[in-house]
């Protein structure tokens, strides 16, 4: 069997409930794969299941004519259940009066697992909101220990990236290095070096193209651009307006744009963090893109980290994707008055951490105002290969190990 990621894991302990399990995400991040797995899970069980692509023409139509043409693609045996794979949801008319059929008349006796590629498409056509009955799983490229395990490092994968000798410390940082590069995509991962570039180039022009064509966005030249000017702007404001006179293109297009970027788990806008200070007054957002490496496509840049001149903003962006782990986009803030004072990010309201690729460069006075006004966040400096455990009286922490 191929590799089992952490959602697999997750997601096979609802294959048992009532609810339909709804797998959304980039496209190459995998989701064929974890259905696939999850069936395969069930195949061993001797549970009955089928898997259903509706790329097939043929399994579309009929199911944008009726659910009920169901029964024709598939034997099903009411009598038991059923466990019914559904891949590339999002192509259908109606995908929620479908899955809502399915459950209100079949609840029990045919359990629903699917997949969408493009999240903006299935969120404009999920007229109802099906309260109750689905459980979804967004599915990113690999997280940093997903990607040692793909590299064959499962020991390393599993341990507290904090609690290392010194050995296994500077081989994850090696990785470490390769993964700000070239990113999560697994077929990318999988890769040898000198396919990398063109695994990545053909995700952004083969399959983001996809995602182009059906948000049925017409000025793809322009969404194209606003994805290199926004790799090559990471960790800064964002002002819609000044990106849409750059590109000659309205401020609405410039919103569409990045509402489809977003709910296609490309990129990331993170708000400013406030508590009623005057202050704090900006209200642009900054932007991460979801995976380094196709960041670094349209950045142009495939170089090594120590020879590149956006170590910062790389580091800072590969930080963002760490804490995405466990947090939840919305949740991560950054904060910055209008001096100009600024912590990188905010988790939860209650850990900030600032990010330095070369943390002798800290400047405490700097953060006088932070920590000041906001005391009982818990404050942390991120580099990479850090010499110290802690400076002038604030934890250091390896970028993994956030």
């Amino acid at each position: 069997m191929s590799i089992l990621r952490d959602i697999t894991r997750q997601a096979s302990r609802y294959l048992d409930t009532p609810e339909i399990l709804l797998f959304i995400g980039p496209r190459q991040a995998g989701k064929t794969t974890i259905l696939r797995q999850l069936k395969g899970i069930l195949d061993q069980r001797g549970d009955v299941s089928y898997l259903i692509n509706l790329e097939d023409s043929e399994y579309l139509e009929l199911l944008n004519k009726s659910p009920k043409n169901l029964f024709k693609i598939v034997s099903i045996d009411l009598d038991q259940k059923t466990t019914l794979f559904i891949d590339e949801i999002q192509y259908l008319k109606n995908p929620s009066n479908f899955l809502k059929y399915l459950y209100d008349e079949y609840a029990g006796k045919v359990k629903v697992v699917a997949s969408g590629s493009s999240a903006f498409y299935l969120d404009e056509k999920f007229k109802d909101s099906m309260a109750g009955r689905k459980k979804i799983f967004n599915v990113l490229t690999l997280s940093f220990p997903e990607f040692l395990l793909f590299k064959g490092e499962e020991k390393l994968s599993k341990s507290r990236l904090g609690d290392l000798s010194l050995q296994d410390t500077e081989k994850v940082s090696g990785y470490f290095r390769e993964y700000m590069v070239y990113g999560g995509y697994p077929r990318v991962v999988l890769a040898a070096l000198s396919e990398k570039e063109d695994l990545l180039r053909e995700i952004a022009f083969s399959y983001i193209k996809k995602d182009v064509f059906e948000a049925r966005i017409r000025n793809d030249d322009s969404f194209y651009k606003l994805f290199r000017i926004l790799a090559n702007q990471v960790g800064s404001l964002t002002n819609a307006a000044e990106l849409a006179s750059t590109l000659d293109v309205s401020k609405t297009a410039i919103d569409r744009y990045l509402y489809v970027m977003r709910l296609s788990f490309h990129i990331s806008l993170v708000r400013p963090f406030f508590r009623n200070i005057r202050k704090e007054l900006t209200k642009m957002p900054k932007v991460y893109f979801h995976d380094l490496g196709l960041r670094n496509f349209f950045v142009g840049s495939f170089d090594a980290f120590e020879t590149r001149d956006d170590k910062g903003e790389l580091l800072e962006n590969a930080v963002f994707r760490q804490l995405l782990v466990k947090n939840n986009a919305e949740d991560i803030n950054f904060w910055r008055t209008t001096q100009k004072n600024e912590v990188d990010f905010i988790v939860n309201g209650t850990d900030a951490f600032e990010v330095k690729s070369d943390v002798t460069k800290f400047n405490k006075k700097k953060y006088e105002s932070f920590l000041g006004s906001y005391s009982k966040i818990n404050f942390s400096l991120v580099t990479i290969d850090k010499k110290q455990a802690d400076l002038d009286g604030y934890t250091v922490l390896n970028a993994w190990e956030v």
